[in-house]
C-alpha cells in the first residue's frame, strides 16, 4: 500500500466499500487521504470483534488468539468516540463501519467541506449521517462542547507541526476518559515535532507501539505505525 494522488481512494471495510474523494492540490493537508488513516483503519478491521449478527468477517483470528479483542470490541458494549483531525474521513468512517456508533468527527473549518462531502458521498454505505464538529485543539470551549470524556479517541497523521504539539497533547488528555484509549496512526513528518510529541506524551500517557506484524498485511506501510495510548494512573 502506497500513498497515491488518485482523486478517489477506495477502502474496503469488511463487506462495505468506502469511496473517498481527495484534493491534493488544496492549501489544507486535511483534504488529502494520508496513509496513516488507512493503516489505522485496516489495523482495526483486522482485529475488531465482528457483530454477533454478521455472517462474514475478514478476521481469521478467534478471540482467544486476538490480543486486541477487548480494545477493539465496539459491539458488546457501547463506546463514545471522537476523531481528531478527521480530514477526508477515511479512518472515522471505517471505525463507524466496525461498530463505533456514537462517534464525532472533528477538524478545523477549512477542512469541513471536504469531510461533509465524503460523508454525503458514502451515506448509502454508512447508513446514517455521522456527527461532525469544528474543533481547534487549543479551544477549551469547543472541547467542552463535545462533552468529554470519550472511551476512544482516534487520530491519524496529526503530528506534523511543532507549534501544534502542545495543543494536541492537551486535547488528547482532555478528551480521553481515565480508562479510555487513544488510537494513533503515526508517521514522522517533522523531527522537531516528533521529538516534542513523544517527550510530552510520556509525561501523561502510557504508550504501547503495535508490533508491525500485527498491522493488516496489505496495509503495513513501512514508515507508518499504530500506537495505543492510555492515561497514566494517578
Amino acid at each position: 500500500m502506497k500513498f497515491t494522488d488518485s482523486p478517489v481512494i477506495e477502502l474496503q471495510v469488511r463487506d462495505s466499500r468506502l469511496s473517498i474523494q481527495q484534493d491534493n492540490g488544496s492549501f489544507h493537508v486535511g483534504t488529502s487521504v494520508w496513509p496513516c488513516s488507512l493503516v489505522l483503519a485496516k489495523f482495526a478491521e483486522r482485529w475488531a470483534s465482528p457483530s454477533t449478527t454478521a455472517s462474514t468477517t475478514t478476521s481469521t483470528t478467534s478471540d482467544n488468539k486476538n490480543p486486541y479483542s477487548d480494545l477493539l470490541d465496539f459491539h458488546s458494549r457501547r463506546r463514545r468516540a471522537i476523531e481528531l483531525g478527521t480530514g477526508c474521513g477515511a479512518a472515522g468512517m471505517a471505525f463507524h463501519l466496525l461498530g463505533l456508533q456514537d462517534l464525532i468527527l472533528t477538524d478545523i473549518p477549512p477542512v469541513m467541506p471536504a469531510l461533509r462531502h465524503n460523508l454525503k458521498r458514502n451515506k448509502p454505505v454508512l447508513g446514517k449521517n455521522l456527527k461532525t464538529s469544528t474543533l481547534y485543539w487549543n479551544n477549551k470551549e469547543q472541547i467542552r462542547a463535545v462533552n468529554p470524556p470519550f472511551d476512544v479517541v482516534i487520530a491519524a497523521d496529526v503530528v506534523y507541526i511543532e507549534e501544534s504539539v502542545g495543543h494536541l497533547i492537551g486535547a488528547m488528555e482532555a478528551l480521553v476518559a481515565d480508562d479510555g484509549v487513544v488510537l494513533l496512526g503515526y508517521q514522522l513528518r517533522s523531527p522537531e515535532a516528533d521529538k516534542l510529541f513523544w517527550e510530552m506524551s510520556e509525561k501523561v500517557f502510557v504508550i504501547e507501539k503495535v508490533p508491525h506484524q500485527d498491522l493488516h498485511p496489505d496495509y503495513a506501510y513501512e514508515e507508518t505505525d499504530v500506537y495505543i495510548i492510555r492515561k497514566k494512573k494517578n
